[in-house]
């Protein structure tokens, strides 16, 4: 490997991490986990474990898991394959994935790992934005994937040091030590979203994958900053005897969204999506009373008010004739 591709990453890690504990790596046996695997070789040496994920999906998957376990055995790396039962059927990549974190979670938690470490690099950035883009995502959607973030539906940290490199440097890594990658066919498979995006970004040469990859960036850092803003309002939002009220008198429509996805997590402890919680913000500025997980919000009046909920009942326009 390059010496510069090696202490290119060493001063990545130490940017998103910059912690000796050790960490756990997901490796797939694809090229870019590969690259992963390589470079915390090169740059983390005794510092890592590594799991490869088998979703029971494909006969190739077994032998793909057994080839990184061989690596892994060559260059004396911990390795885990961890085996998961998925059927067939509709939102498979959906539920591949959240399964996929479950089982890397409780891998990571189990084995004392401090946090868990991916491969996602700058055309995989590009290509989400593009996609939330198109799908009409608010601010923290288009901020993209984060370097340090959190497990999904886990509290573990999840590192991703690579959000900066390219996938064609990432096989470069992998061509030059002579490995041989796996190559899943859903990775071309134009049934998925993805892979379309993929696909129409590189035939588009005029597009730049890493300059759309650095406007995530910087839309992650307005993102940041409207956290900022928010903490520093939060007295803003006053406790009633059942609940708490917040006036959106002169704040502007995104700083009200925060101030009520606040609201949720401080009564029902969820995190609502974004849509659902615009669309719950404008039934209230409209002068509806609605309830979004959980917490029941009342518009007709300035503060509006919140109140928990029964369990039952769900996100309408109007409730009570209201």
């Amino acid at each position: 490997m390059s010496p510069a591709f090696a202490a290119r990453f060493a001063a990545d890690w130490q940017r998103v991490w910059g912690d000796d504990r050790p960490v756990g790596l997901a490796v797939s046996g694809g090229a870019d986990s590969l690259a992963l695997l390589l470079l915390a070789c090169a740059a983390l040496p005794g510092r890592f474990a590594v799991a490869t994920v088998d979703h029971g999906l494909r006969p190739e998957a077994a032998g793909e898991a057994a080839a990184v376990a061989r690596l892994c055995a060559a260059w004396n790396v911990p390795h885990t394959t961890l085996c998961l039962t998925l059927a067939a059927g509709s939102a498979i990549q959906e539920r591949a994935r959240d399964a996929r974190y479950a089982a890397l979670a409780g891998w990571q938690q189990g084995a004392g790992l401090a946090a868990l470490v991916t491969a996602h690099h700058a055309d995989d950035q590009a290509e989400t934005l593009l996609m939330r883009f198109n799908r009409g995502s608010g601010l923290r959607g288009l901020a993209g994937m984060r370097p340090m973030a959190r497990v999904p539906g886990h509290e573990a940290p999840l590192l991703r040091p690579l959000l900066g490199w390219r996938r064609a440097e990432l096989s470069e890594i992998v061509a030059f030590a002579g490995v041989v990658a796996a190559d899943d066919p859903s990775n071309h498979d134009v049934r998925y979203e993805r892979v379309r995006v993929r696909q129409a970004l590189a035939q588009a040469d005029w597009l730049d994958p890493a300059a759309i990859a650095a406007s995530a960036a910087h839309l992650a850092e307005a993102d940041a900053a409207l956290d900022w803003a928010v903490a520093r309002d939060l007295h803003t939002i006053a406790a009633m005897p059942d609940g708490l009220a917040f006036d959106p008198a002169d704040v502007p429509r995104v700083l009200t969204l925060r101030m009520l996805e606040r609201i949720v997590m401080q009564l029902a402890q969820g995190t609502p999506r974004g849509r659902d919680l615009a669309r719950w913000h404008d039934l209230l500025a409209g002068g509806a009373v609605a309830t979004l997980a959980g917490v029941r919000g009342d518009g007709r009046a300035r503060p509006w008010r919140f109140t928990r909920a029964p369990a039952h009942r769900r996100l309408r326009k109007s409730e009570g004739g209201a």
